[in-house]
């Protein structure tokens, strides 16, 4: 064995801190993403759309194996989807667009447990909740939407909307629907906005207060085009809640356990 010289012992010890430096150095990441005031639901920066198949929304700390699904949707007038606490998709066709009914279909990778957390929204021109207003058609408009997803590999329906589903008016208007033909409905017609709750798109939230979905017949909701262009689970329904007239926004969250 070579006997251990000063200059060695120093040459060691300085490889070892620098090996511990380096060891020592990781990379960190901010969420900056705003938390939205009123009513209004912002999305990314970065775009994602209906179309978009490389979506991958494994929770934080999930253990199981990714799996493929496809969400179909039908909303009279708007959504945009979160899988666990991240937007995989969204309405292609804005709400600003006159009769702005179709259906979607969207692909995304998760893991189970699926958080599925939704924003809907009926149209409505101004805060009054009315729309056409100005022209002898103003009036309150209607909401209504049904939703599944379906789990690729199994081919099973593994999550359609019914009273299971759970959500939270954020924009309901007009108050008091007294003021339908009002002239100055701007004025004439009260509202009620409150703030999307922070986090609301994570697991962890808790939506204890939240109210049940109430379910509707196409007959009440009034379907319209793109309803029909999707072979619906027989379980799916369609929902809104206990207001298809008042409540123009409103934001839902659904869990589904295990395959």
């Amino acid at each position: 064995m070579r006997p251990t010289t000063t200059a060695t012992r120093l040459a060691t010890a300085v490889v070892a801190a620098l090996t511990l430096a380096g060891c020592s150095t990781s990379a960190s990441t901010t969420d900056s993403t705003p938390v939205t005031s009123g009513e209004q639901t912002t999305v990314p920066s970065v775009p994602v759309t209906a179309t978009d198949t490389g979506t991958d929304t494994t929770a934080t700390g999930a253990t199981g194996a990714k799996s493929e699904f496809v969400a179909e949707v039908w909303v009279d007038n708007w959504f945009s989807l979160y899988v666990n606490g991240k937007l995989v998709g969204q309405d292609s066709v804005p709400i600003t667009t006159e009769r702005s009914f179709n259906s979607e279909t969207i692909s995304f990778t998760a893991t189970y447990p699926l958080t599925i957390a939704m924003v809907t929204k009926d149209f409505k021109q101004d805060d009054s909740g009315l729309e056409y207003i100005g022209t002898d058609r103003q009036q309150m408009g209607d909401g209504g939407f049904i939703a599944q997803i379906t789990d690729r590999a199994s081919g099973r329906v593994i999550a359609r909307t019914g009273t299971d589903w759970k959500g939270l008016v954020i924009h309901r208007a007009p108050l008091d629907d007294s003021c339908e033909k009002s002239a100055s409905p701007a004025t004439d017609c009260a509202s009620k906005i409150v703030a999307e709750p922070s986090g609301w798109t994570s697991a962890g939230f808790d939506d204890a207060t939240w109210a049940p979905a109430t379910t509707y017949s196409g007959e009440e909701v009034g379907v319209k085009e793109g309803y029909n262009d999707i072979s619906w689970d027989p379980s799916a329904r369609l929902i809104w809640t206990s207001s298809l007239t008042k409540d123009n926004t409103i934001l839902w969250r659904h869990t589904v356990t295990s395959p």
